[in-house]
């Protein structure tokens, strides 16, 4: 199993710090991008790395956090084969890997208290993709990011 990628800035520390413990106890392996206090820093610094993991392949997932989930969500997307989701609710949560199969789940601390977000990254987790007719549109999202001026 490759480690989930994290990676949060300082107003999505403490979510970090509650994923951390979420994959602990279910033996997941992590890779930590930072940061790693709650002093203010620049999202896409952290971000960036964590997002590069997933569309490089050293990691399959990634789960990011910052203050909405807004900032880490646009960054993580600019990397090819991201797709990265503000993960803010069960609806919208169990959607992202049906339907989209994303790779990147965004939290936003200041709107997600700890046991929600505790439930919400299990659900994340537990969630396959549903493939069938979602494949052929992930599959149009994959030739946009291959060659954006003659897709679709």
């Amino acid at each position: 199993m490759k480690p989930v990628a994290l990676a949060s800035d300082h107003g999505g520390f403490a979510i970090k710090e509650l994923v951390k413990g979420v994959l602990d106890v279910r033996g997941i392996p992590y890779t930590d991008y930072g940061t790693n206090s709650d002093e203010s820093c620049d999202y896409p610094d952290f971000g960036a790395p964590a997002a590069r993991a997933v569309s490089e392949g050293t990691s399959d997932k990634a789960i990011i956090s910052c203050g909405s989930g807004a900032g880490m969500t646009i960054v993580a997307n600019k990397f090819p084969g991201v797709r990265a989701v503000n993960c803010y609710d069960e609806w919208i949560t169990l959607l992202s890997r049906q339907h989209n199969d994303a790779n990147v789940m965004a939290l936003g601390e200041r709107d997600i208290d700890p046991d929600e977000a505790r439930r919400l990254v299990g659900l994340w987790l537990d969630t396959p993709f549903e493939a069938g007719r979602h494949a052929r549109r992930v599959s149009k999202i994959s030739e946009l990011e291959r060659s954006p001026e003659t897709a679709i």
